[in-house]
């Protein structure tokens, strides 16, 4: 029995010493690195990889011959299941709000992180915001006493001044919210890789966006149409919190997208977690795909050739007949959970609001991008013409006839250009060959 309980035990050492940190012998083992597990986003759907038929699949009545059919592969993404609605983009724009008043405004330590006890100062002199007391304090509150006095007394300045007010009130200046971020241009480093004149600074693209949303689209997109209650209330009411954003351009989109991947990346680092990838605007063919919902030759999402079911209902909001729009339950926008998803749990992949795409727009395109995840990009300068800084738009909207909803349609917008029709939702791609894989 003894020799028994003394070879257990030799056993239990050659294990634990086998198991050791450092003890890979000398073996090629790999660099241990943080785990990672695929998790799908809050708000998001899973869209699986795969292939399908891209381009128009009914007749082509506008003529225009910009949507001939190809074969395309796309990888696996994440995608947000809804358009960003007034409240989620609302959440971008109070967070530049907040970070233009303290560091611009307030100047209170109390809103900085405070380093750890024993650790040596930033070098560089940089201050980081706490947002978790700023959740806790909100800058911009209303609370009343001395304190909350003299924040406020700092924070005028950002307030419309002078003949600017109206009723002396405090509005708050939109002029104020501009958003700076840097990113990084791959493709356009990729074209000079072999250029040894280059440095990686010429590859980074620096951009300083507004980005409070153009309210006057409402009226600006319409000659002679009583639509100030629209810009009045549209992205500040809570009645239409739910309701897709518009107003915003493609520069716009995209810088919302750059602020969306930092926020979460702070979360993930916090905890000490890998990031997952960026997030960005779809692609033209990630789409398409995504709309189809895994459909097969199909006009709309929704998969039948009609926009209307079986009891008369239409599916879909956009202008129907010769301009009876209030027939599919809304005038306007409606919220973004309205009318069923398609087979991928997507809504309003067709109707509410029209979409940017991060592909720009040439109409011979789907004979020269690649069949696997397929795009066109070009980064247009303020110098181009404006031909090329044209974005593919797709979905159709609520102001569209029924054509434009189909899968295959495609429009362009300029990047520059926000209208009342016009908004967005988010991709971020799968890191992995597909997620029920756990290989």
């Amino acid at each position: 029995m003894k020799q028994i309980y003394f070879l257990i035990a030799v056993l239990a050492c050659g294990i634990l010493s086998g198991c050791s940190k450092g003890g890979d012998r000398g073996e090629l083992t790999g660099v241990p690195q943080k785990s990672f597990r695929a998790e799908v986003p809050y708000g998001m759907v899973y869209i699986p990889g795969g292939s399908f038929l891209m381009g128009q699949t009914d007749q082509d009545i506008t003529f225009s011959q910009i949507a001939q059919t190809k074969q395309v592969t796309v990888p696996p993404f994440f995608m947000d299941q809804t358009e960003i609605t007034n409240s989620q983009y609302r959440q971008f724009v109070n967070w530049v709000r907040d970070s233009i008043a303290i560091t611009n405004y307030v100047n209170d330590p109390k809103y900085y992180m405070n380093p750890v006890k024993g650790a040596a100062p930033n070098p560089s002199g940089k201050k980081y915001i706490n947002w978790a007391y700023v959740k806790k304090y909100p800058v911009m509150s209303p609370k009343k006493g001395a304190a909350a006095a003299a924040s406020a007394a700092k924070l005028q300045g950002m307030y419309y001044q002078g003949d600017d007010r109206i009723f002396d009130r405090n509005e708050l200046d939109v002029r104020l919210l501009k958003y700076n971020y840097a990113l990084m241009s791959y493709r356009n480093a990729s074209d000079y890789k072999n250029d040894k004149t280059k440095k990686r600074s010429d590859f980074i693209l620096r951009d300083t966006v507004p980005v409070y949303p153009d309210t006057l689209v409402w009226l600006s997109d319409f000659s002679y149409a009583a639509n100030e209650p629209m810009t009045e209330s549209y992205f500040s009411h809570p009645a239409y919190r739910s309701y897709p954003v518009v107003g915003v351009t493609w520069r716009q989109a995209r810088a919302f997208n750059v602020w969306r991947t930092r926020y979460n990346d702070a979360y993930k680092d916090a905890r000490h977690l890998a990031h997952r990838a960026p997030y960005e605007l779809p692609t033209e063919a990630e789409f398409e795909y995504a709309a189809r919902g895994g459909r097969i030759g199909t006009d709309y999402p929704w998969g039948g050739p009609y926009i209307k079911n079986a009891k008369g209902c239409l599916l879909a909001n956009f202008k129907p007949g010769r301009g009876n729009y209030t027939d599919d339950g809304g005038a306007y926008t409606v919220n973004v959970k309205s009318y069923f998803p398609n087979d991928y749990g997507l809504y309003n992949m067709a109707g509410n609001v029209a979409e940017w795409t991060a592909s720009a727009f040439d109409e011979s395109a789907s004979t020269f991008v690649h069949d696997l995840a397929p795009t066109f990009n070009y980064e247009a300068k303020a110098s181009d013409p404006e031909v090329l800084k044209r974005k593919v738009v797709r979905g159709g909207s609520w102001k569209d006839i029924g054509f434009f909803l189909q899968n295959a349609s495609r429009t362009y917008e300029y990047q520059d250009t926000a209208k009342s029709y016009i908004g967005f939702r988010c991709v971020t791609h799968y890191l992995g060959r597909d997620i029920k894989d756990k290989r």
